[in-house]
Parts: structure tokens; C-alpha cells; sequence
């Protein structure tokens, strides 16, 4: 039985309308023009004019018919005496040509060329395909415009609310961006709880935050608890080479939205088309501030009582247009934040409630272990750490493939196939016991996770800290102690070798950048706390060039003063710590050269240190990404090329 949907009831119906009718005639005069081409190759012997003179001097040519004294048809005689038609061109005027002629006897005959069906068809052609164009654009633009200059219909992607709907309980944490966007939820649904009060709803919603952090799934996640439809389009689809495509897309959009009312329609992206106008080195883009223009009149144009709902994301709020972002467009903003440590750990029983799980595997430790990381990196981790078990053969993941995909998502894959020298490894041995001992006697330091010498992507060897909790602010005191940990490898490279390699490059580089913050923005130093310099901005929306230094040049001396008295302080103290614990740096060093990675567990034990409790706890614990605030840029891994030693994690 032929399905409901077919229109023909399983009859089979050949559709000469639109693009195929003008498919099928090109292809059919084509085909016209190679069958001729193909018959007059088949029956006429083509002759150059030389082979012409030569075949009427030996008197093979039995008629000839001269046409406007540019071409020569005839019959010839060939080998077997058969006659055979030829054609040839007279490349100039011949006066002896009919003498030639007179002389060998042939029967001459004139005629002027008229016009072949092939030249009628050449000429007709564009006048027809032109017309062809005309009919299929009227027709189309007839049926409603449903295929009429497609490229300037918009590219949002539908998603109907039938089926598996993502909901809220699909996004771990975020509770304060859920309770803000509650409210759009219960207005799709039940609009007059609202109207009736005078109440309005907000036109817009901007959802802000870092890449990752789960913008997009909110938005599927408000169309799925409000059962409505879903168009997803990103900024950049609006932006094309025509102009006024995108502001033919930006109308197409708000059109389907209301023909599907309620419905939400989501902008991803949003920067990409909502840039502030006129700005930037050598002026706007025209094409993309008419696109915007468009946006804006039609979100002025549209009544929210329809259930359209604009939702858009970013990741950079900072350059978007001001007029994007007033009352009665973008309404509410909404701030997606980075996870802390309970939604991590909800993010993780998410992604991970579809593997097969050792039972020593505590997600509250993993959890702990990944500060900073945005749901996204979370979700690659767990994938990651899947990977692993199967491409070693487990049948469950254990907390070893957890550490494993850190390490690589982190460094990279580990290089166990480099070759080194011994007196590299022994360098490099030392560099990282510098840094792990400077955690251990640093009392404001993170609590050290593991050491290891094993090399991955550039970097050589890492000593990486685990924090007891998520931290927002940092102290004074945390920032010096890290100073001084950033120069325990060339402290320790200096004290046994007499001499620094180039593996201190990034850790050099991380001193100085904080040293920096520290004096030129936090206001730890002698300078008080006073703000010094501007931060740099992006030329592309309107900010300066280069950077101008709004103090004297007597308060930058004192300002490199002040750095430099912070490093030298670091540096010095390292120094002395590593002289004082020569012996801890020789013995961890013997350890890290025969087992390569050392854990806190195994460090204290060497040692002979006690082992905390809650130390126990944590020994498997994977090692955490760098924080996302603005702490970010001194956790950052040192992997600078030339690199012949590790550095501190």
C-alpha cells in the first residue's frame, strides 16, 4: 500500500516545472548540436586547399559547387573510383582558380551559403535561456517565492519539539542563567500569566560566557521545556560577498519565526554580525552594518505577544553595537559562568552515565581535579579517557585513563619514543625537583599532585599542583610563593650545573607577567595600590593601536624597579631553599631518573614525610586545567620552543 505522505499514490509523475524543464532543454539542444556535428564527420571529407589543387591536377575531382568564394563543396574519386564528398575552404582570393577548373574538365557550379538550422539554433540560443531564466524566476516568485533567489532566504536550521527534547535536567549546574531564562519558558507556555498584569516579556535574551560553557544547549534546553520550535542560525551565516543578502536573510528569519509562533530563534555568534558600527582600522564593513541595521529595526518591529523569542550567544559582549544591547532589543543578559566544583561534578555524571566505570573512579574527585575546564572540556576528557580504555582492552574506565587524557588534553600525547641523553634526563630530573621542592616548603603554595620527566608535545617534563578548592581571588601571599616556585628549576639548574639552560625560558616568562599584574595592577608593591597603564584592545572594534603609557617616565622606573625587586626576591629565596634541601633535590632527582613520574604518595615516602589523611584521598586524582579567571595566564604550561628542560605546571 503506497504511504499516506505520497501525493501520488505510488503513480509515478514526471514534474516539468522549474530547474528541470531548463536541465532538460539545454541537455537536449546540446545533444542536437553533437549528433549534427557528429553525422557531417561521418559523410564529408574535410580537404585543405593544397590537397584540393593537388587532387584537381591528377583529376580526381569530378564536381565542384563554389560557395561566396569561401568554400568548395564537391565529390572526388577516391582509390576504388568511388565518388566521395569533400568540403574545403579557400583561404584567399584565387583568380586562377576557375581557369584551374576550365582546364581539368570539372563541372563548376555557384551558390551562396544560406542560414543552417545550426545558426538559427546558435543565435536563439541566449535570447532563450534568458527568457527560460525570466519564466523559472516568475514562476517561482508566482508560487510564493519558495525558490526564487534562495541565497537570500535565510539558512536557519528548524528543530520541531517532537521527538528526544533536551531539557533542563540535560544542563548540569547554571542555576542562576536557568532561573533567568524560567521566565521565558513560562511565558511561551502560558503567555497571559504575563499580559494580564501589563507585564512584558523580554524581546531578547543574551547569553554571555566563555566558549563551552554550555550557551547553545541552554537555549535547546528553554525551546525544549517550553515544547516549541527551535531555529538555530549562526551570526556568520548572515554575512555573505552580495550586498544586502544578509539583511534579506535577517527579514526570512523573523518571518519564519512568526509563521511559527511560538518559537525561539537563536543567534549563535552573535558578534559576528553585531559588531559596533563604524569601527575599527580603515572604517566598517558595509555589508555587515546594513545586516545589522536590519537586526535592529526587526527587533523594534516585532510584538514578543506573537511567542517569538530572540535568544543569541557570545563570547565577547565587549564589541558588540550599544543599540544591540539597550532596553526593548536584548533586554536581559544572562552570564553562562565557567562551573565550579558541584557542577562539574553533575557535568561529569552526565557525560559519564553512558560508560562502563571502575568502581575506584570518584567523580568528586575528578570534580576537584578540573578546576577551570567549561563543561566542554569536560565532556572531551571523559571521551578521551574512553578512548583510552578501549584502545588498551579494558572492559571498564578506571581513574588511570582519567589521568592519561588529562595529560594529553593538557601536553599532548606522551613522546615515550624520544631519545634523550642521560645527562638531558638528569637535567631535566632536576629542573622539576626544583619546582616540587619549592611546593612542598612554600606554605601558601597549591599542594603538589605529581612530577614527571616524561615529555609531552614541547615541554620536557612537568610538575603539576592540584588546589584544595576552587579559588576566585588570590592573596599576596599565593602570588609570591608562586613567584618563587616559577624559578625553582633554574634556581636548581644554577646551584648544581654552575649555569641555566633555555628550559627556564617560560618559567622566566610567567614570573614576569605576574610580577607585572602584581605592580601594574593589583597594586602589590611599594607604589601602592594605583592602576598603571591601560590594557590593550582589539584595533578591529574602534580601541587604540598600541598601548599609551598614561604615567611618567620617572614612575616607569620605578615601576620596573618594583618588578624587579619581586623577582630578585623570588629568585633569592629559591636559592636559598634549594641549598638549605640539597639533599631532598639529589634523592628525588635519583627517583624521578628511575621511575620518570612520582606522585605526592611516593614524594613524601622518600622523604619520610607524614602522609595526610586527605592526602590519601587524592593520590589518583587527575591534575587540574588552568583557572579561567584572570590568574589564567601565569598557570599556563611551559612549552616555548628550544625548551631542553621542563617547566612548572
Amino acid at each position: 500500500m503506497p504511504d499516506e505522505k505520497n501525493k501520488n499514490n505510488g503513480n509515478f509523475r514526471f514534474d516539468m516545472s522549474g530547474e528541470t524543464a531548463i536541465v532538460l532543454v539545454i541537455g537536449l539542444i546540446l545533444l542536437l548540436f553533437f549528433v549534427v556535428s557528429l553525422v557531417r564527420s561521418n559523410v564529408v571529407l574535410d580537404l585543405t586547399y593544397s590537397q584540393f589543387i593537388k587532387e584537381l591536377q591528377s583529376g580526381s575531382i569530378e564536381e565542384v559547387k563554389i560557395i561566396d568564394m569561401r568554400e568548395i563543396r564537391g565529390k572526388r574519386f577516391d582509390e576504388n573510383g568511388k565518388s566521395v564528398n569533400f568540403v574545403t575552404i579557400i583561404p584567399y582570393f584565387d583568380d586562377a582558380l576557375l581557369e584551374r577548373l576550365e582546364q581539368s574538365g570539372v563541372s563548376v557550379v555557384g551558390d551562396s551559403k544560406g542560414i543552417s538550422f545550426g545558426d538559427i539554433l546558435l543565435q536563439l540560443l541566449p535570447v532563450l535561456l534568458i527568457f527560460g531564466v525570466i519564466v523559472w524566476m516568475y514562476r517561482n516568485i508566482q508560487n510564493g517565492g519558495k525558490n526564487a533567489l534562495s541565497f537570500g532566504r535565510s539558512k536557519a536550521k528548524r528543530y520541531d519539539n517532537t521527538g528526544s527534547n533536551i531539557v533542563f535536567s540535560d544542563v548540569a549546574g547554571q542555576l542562576e542563567a536557568k532561573y533567568e531564562l524560567q521566565e521565558v519558558v513560562e511565558f511561551l507556555k502560558d503567555p497571559e500569566k504575563f499580559t494580564r498584569l501589563g507585564a512584558k516579556i523580554p524581546k531578547g535574551v543574551l547569553l554571555v560566557g566563555r566558549p563551552g560553557t554550555g550557551k547553545t544547549l541552554l537555549a535547546k534546553a528553554v525551546a525544549g521545556e517550553a515544547g516549541v520550535s527551535f531555529f538555530h542560525m549562526s551570526g556568520s551565516n548572515f554575512v555573505e560577498i552580495f550586498v544586502g543578502v544578509g539583511a534579506s536573510r535577517v527579514r526570512d528569519l523573523f518571518e519564519q519565526g512568526k509563521k511559527n509562533a511560538p518559537c525561539i530563534l537563536f543567534i549563535d555568534e552573535i558578534d559576528a554580525v553585531g559588531r559596533t558600527r563604524g569601527a575599527g582600522y580603515g572604517g566598517g564593513h558595509d555589508e555587515r552594518e546594513q545586516t545589522l541595521n536590519q537586526l535592529l529595526v526587526e527587533m523594534d518591529g516585532f510584538d514578543t505577544d506573537k511567542g517569538v523569542i530572540v535568544i543569541a550567544a557570545t563570547n565577547r559582549p565587549d564589541i558588540l553595537d550599544p543599540a544591540l544591547l539597550r532596553p526593548g532589543r536584548f533586554d536581559r543578559r544572562v552570564v553562562v559562568a565557567m562551573p565550579d566544583i558541584k557542577e562539574r561534578e553533575a557535568i561529569l555524571a552526565i557525560h559519564a552515565r553512558n560508560l562502563t566505570l571502575d568502581p575506584d573512579v570518584k567523580l568528586s574527585i575528578l570534580a576537584r581535579a578540573t578546576s577551570g575546564s567549561s563543561g566542554a572540556d569536560i565532556a572531551n576528557i571523559v571521551n578521551e579517557a574512553a578512548l583510552f580504555a578501549g584502545r588498551v582492552g579494558r572492559k571498564c574506565v578506571k581513574m588511570e585513563d582519567f589521568e592519561e587524557a588529562r595529560d594529553k588534553i593538557l601536553m599532548g600525547v606522551a613522546r615515550r619514543s624520544m631519545v634523550m641523553s642521560e645527562d638531558e634526563k638528569r637535567m631535566t630530573a632536576y629542573h622539576e625537583a626544583g619546582h616540587a621542592i619549592l611546593h612542598y616548603t612554600q606554605e601558601k603554595a597549591d599542594k603538589i599532585h605529581k612530577v614527571t620527566i616524561i615529555p609531552r608535545g614541547r615541554a620536557l617534563g612537568v610538575t603539576f599542583s592540584l588546589p584544595e578548592k576552587d579559588e576566585y581571588c588570590r592573596s599576596v601571599g599565593w602570588l609570591k610563593a608562586r613567584l618563587v616556585v616559577a624559578y625553582g628549576g633554574y634556581a636548581a639548574e644554577e646551584l648544581i650545573y654552575n649555569e641555566t639552560t633555555t628550559g627556564a625560558q617560560k618559567d622566566i616568562q610567567q614570573a614576569t607577567d605576574l610580577a607585572r599584574r602584581m605592580v601594574c595592577e593589583w597594586g602589590m608593591s611599594n607604589l601602592g595600590p594605583i592602576a598603571l597603564g591601560t590594557v590593550d584592545e582589539p584595533i578591529f572594534i574602534g580601541k587604540e593601536i598600541a598601548q599609551h603609557a598614561d604615567y611618567s617616565e620617572k614612575t616607569a622606573l620605578r615601576v620596573d624597579s618594583e618588578i624587579r625587586r619581586l623577582l630578585t626576591e623570588a629568585l633569592d629565596e629559591a636559592r636559598s631553599t634549594l641549598r638549605k634541601e640539597r639533599t631532598k633535590l639529589e634523592s628525588l632527582t635519583e627517583a624521578l631518573i628511575e621511575k620518570e613520574t612520582l606522585d605526592d604518595d611516593e614524594i613524601r615516602k622518600l622523604w619520610g614525610l607524614e602522609l595526610p589523611s586527605k592526602q590519601k584521598a587524592i593520590t589518583t586524582a587527575i591534575a587540574p586545567s588552568p583557572s579561567a579567571d584572570s590568574e589564567a595566564k601565569m598557570m599556563t604550561r611551559s612549552s616555548g620552543e628550544g625548551c631542553t628542560a621542563g617547566c612548572i605546571e
